[in-house]
């Protein structure tokens, strides 16, 4: 089937079937570009304050010459950065980059124990911390490998005097900075200031070089760091580039980037794509704050959006998104996990934008398969593989399967990532010696090579012999008008092994769990109804907003 590329005559007019990765050596001669192309430009905003391309240029070198040139880091040498949006983020992220160091972006949000494991494991050698997060690195420094620590304070880079009312509302209003004692650490400023004295470094890049460390696979055991390099990065932006193509404009685009810039989806999509564009990137810092969010919103003037299900659900939630000028805005997408339709046409009617829903893979650099832009309505497809790539459905058996017909998604092409960080035997499970990239989703394809995912191959509830997809059933469940969120997992049952329950969060304070069962007969065929319905005030979720079902899962069989 791969030979046959029948999503190719259903491109959009000027997508071309291929990219030319060689266009760039690096990701940093992207940034290169980007810095000489749009100086004067603003490229990243946060809290009101503004930095342009050639401030983002000047401060990320000079945090490259406090790597190498004080640090003494070395090629290759990994630096670990654990921050939300805010401006230090893309400053310490590019000064690495241009630095020829390897980048392990870490979730703020992480455990003792979960960041214990990613230092140790990327063997980094540095950190920089933001000092609401200080504490967690305090517990477990010692028994890692970091020598060079960097801290500093959500409101460092926005100006005196703002910057000193924010680091005082976070700290003693907000008390968002527990207590931390880590006396060997170099403030951010400081380490800028000691870093301009010092030449940007020449370092030779190739494709074949690691860019990150992107941690992955927590849900499946211990995370792995999968290897994304240079040529990797490239390959992604210019695939993701070529598909937006006509309809962004270099030097006028403004992206609100609410999810985190250390998760793939953003630091790809947003991240590179608009900087290579000279775009805006708006940044959230916190986007569970709903209400300051849609504040930001109405100052923002944007054009583009990306984001999660849970995001844009939670956005047409909040009072006084409806009022947001949307006049400019020509791109909204949907990555990270299902886009629902219910999500999906309410977005439509309230934006007067296609909620356009794209697949990837932190293997992949994220990107596979995008909906075309200009699609009129909400179609329950990921959208077809982007240029340089190649998809297929394989059976259990590892056979290429026909058009239509049910099995797992498989992915080769230039954004497939060089392997787990020292994990050759995880590698093998996933990678075929041909190039081929096991996803672990079960999909199907169409004849005009439209990519449908019927679920994740470890969700699957098993009922009676029947296949359960919780994504249909989540699906459906949502477009009831008294329901908020939804997790549909399966529990075992001595009748028929599996039944599904759901886990859900009301609209409608009223709802009942009759109401709910009824929609269900209404809609679903009679195994993939719900047999225990669970109200809740919450989901669990990822820090980008993914529900957790495998915490669902795990809390029942505890239970039981």
């Amino acid at each position: 089937m791969s030979n046959e590329r029948p999503w190719l005559a259903h491109y959009p007019a000027g997508v071309p079937a291929q990219i030319d990765i060689n266009a760039y050596a690096s990701v940093a001669a992207v940034l290169d570009e980007a810095f000489e192309r749009f100086s004067g430009r603003p490229a990243f905003s946060n809290f009101g304050t503004a930095l342009t391309y050639a401030e983002i240029d000047a401060a990320s070198r000079q945090f490259a010459g406090y790597l190498t040139g004080v640090l003494k880091l070395a090629k290759g040498d990994r630096v670990a950065i654990m921050m939300p949006n805010v401006l230090q983020y893309p400053i310490a992220l590019f000064g690495a980059l241009r630095a020829g160091l390897v980048v392990v972006n870490t979730n703020p949000m992480y455990t003792a124990r979960e960041l214990k494991h990613q230092l140790e494991d990327s063997g980094a050698k540095a950190i920089v911390v933001l000092d609401n997060f200080a504490a967690t690195l305090q517990e477990v420094v010692a028994e890692t490998k970091v020598k060079h620590i960097v801290t500093t304070g959500i409101g460092d880079l926005l100006g005196f005097p703002k910057s000193l009312v924010y680091n005082f509302v976070v700290k003693h209003v907000q008390k968002m900075v527990p207590a931390y004692s880590l006396p060997q650490a170099v403030r951010f400023r400081d380490a800028l200031s000691q870093g301009a004295s010092h030449a940007l470094p020449s370092v030779e890049l190739t494709h074949d070089d690691i860019a990150f460390l992107q941690y992955t696979g927590g849900t499946t055991g211990v995370a792995k760091g999968a290897m994304l390099t240079h040529g990797n990065m490239i390959a992604n932006m210019l695939q993701a580039s070529a598909w937006i193509g006509a309809s962004a404009k270099p030097g006028e685009e403004v992206i609100i980037t609410a999810l985190p810039l250390y998760h793939i989806f953003s630091l790809t999509a947003n991240g590179l794509v608009f900087m290579r564009l000279g775009g805006l990137n708006w940044l959230i810092t916190n986007p569970r704050d709903m209400p300051k969010f849609v504040k930001e919103l109405k100052q923002s003037g944007f054009t583009a959006m990306t984001g999660v299900n849970t995001l844009f659900n939670g956005l047409l939630n909040t009072p006084g998104f409806a009022e947001v000028d949307f006049s400019k805005v020509h791109l909204t997408l949907g990555g990270g996990m299902a886009v629902q339709r219910a999500v999906a046409e309410r977005w439509k009617k309230v934006t007067g934008v296609t909620l356009a829903e794209a697949y990837g893979l932190t293997e992949t650099s994220p990107a596979v398969c995008i909906n075309p832009l200009d699609i009129p309505d909400y179609n329950s497809s990921i959208g077809l593989p982007i240029p340089s790539t190649d998809v297929a459905i394989w059976s259990e058996e590892g056979q290429p399967l026909p058009i239509g017909e049910v099995g797992e998604l498989m992915v080769r092409g230039p954004q497939v990532m060089k392997g787990y960080w020292q994990r050759p035997d995880e590698t093998a499970k996933v990678l075929e010696p041909s190039g081929w990239l096991h996803t672990g989703d079960i999909a199907r394809m169409d004849e005009r090579g439209y990519v449908y995912i019927v679920d994740r191959k470890k969700d699957m509830i098993l009922v009676s012999g029947f296949n359960v997809y919780p994504n249909e059933v989540e699906d459906i469940i949502m477009q009831h008008p008294g329901v908020a969120e939804v997790a549909a997992v399966g529990v075992q049952d001595e009748h028929s092994g599996e039944v599904v329950k759901l886990f859900v969060v009301r609209k409608d304070p009223s709802l009942t769990v009759e109401q709910i069962k009824e929609f269900a007969r209404e809609n679903l065929t009679g195994y993939k109804r719900p047999k225990v319905i669970e109200f809740r005030d919450s989901l669990p979720k990822t820090n980008v907003g993914k529900i957790l079902r495998r915490e669902l899962r795990d809390e029942k069989k505890a239970s039981a």
